[in-house]
């Protein structure tokens, strides 16, 4: 195992995990305010504004998580400005959850029966205040349970951002594994750092969903 005694390997995996955590909020956070302003336009009566949003979802739906990496890290690199494995990850991550959360959260805003804003429009509100004080509200209370189970998959999206050279859990597994030769060793706690990230989430997501259909 070289020099690395095992709590070596915990320690340097303990800190490639506290990178995956800070990418994922980052990215969460960041596509989360990205995703509101683009489901606002996706649901717009708007033509502009509505299929630019369209688009907006299917070129990040429509295209794999690696080549917005590969397009972010290089293609900056070929305008001639300098940009960090961290930098790049943050950003194609973040325009990536963005998609995904509008798509999600127009499903959750559609749900909402139409005499909704036929009611609110009656008192005399434009459709920003349609939305913020009586859809949104409604909303919400659908959208929790599917927003945190996507939160899982931006936690493991985040091990794709390795291949650019960002250090997080998957990358600092890899390097331990070729300095230790312990390769199940060392893939086997990255799998279970991976599985104490996501597990709550998926029992959160499951725990709300079963509450919302209870009280449905």
């Amino acid at each position: 195992m070289s020099d690395f005694t095992f709590w070596d390997v915990v320690r340097n995996l303990l800190t490639g995990l506290q990178w995956t955590l800070a990418l994922s909020l980052v990215a969460f956070i960041g596509g989360g305010l990205i995703g509101l302003l683009i489901m606002v336009m996706r649901i717009s009566k708007k033509a502009l504004p509505r299929s630019f949003a369209r688009t907006y979802i299917e070129l990040f739906q429509g295209t794999p998580l690696l080549m917005q990496l590969f397009l972010v890290f290089f293609g900056v690199a070929l305008a001639g400005l300098e940009i960090s494995p961290w930098m790049a990850a943050a950003i194609a991550l973040t325009l990536f959850t963005s998609a995904y959360l509008a798509e999600i959260w127009r499903g959750c805003v559609e749900s909402i029966p139409h005499g909704q804003w036929e009611a609110s429009s009656s008192l005399a509100l434009n459709p920003l205040e349609q939305l913020r004080y009586v859809i949104l509200p409604q909303a919400l209370r659908i959208a929790v349970a599917p927003t945190v189970g996507f939160s899982v998959q931006v936690v493991k999206g985040t091990a794709v951002t390795s291949i650019i050279g960002f250090t997080e859990l998957t990358k600092t597994g890899g390097m331990l594994a070729n300095a230790t030769f312990e390769p199940f060793m060392v893939y086997g706690l990255v799998a279970l750092g991976y599985f104490l990230l996501c597990y709550p989430l998926s029992l959160s997501a499951r725990y709300l969903e079963r509450r919302l259909h209870a009280s449905a």
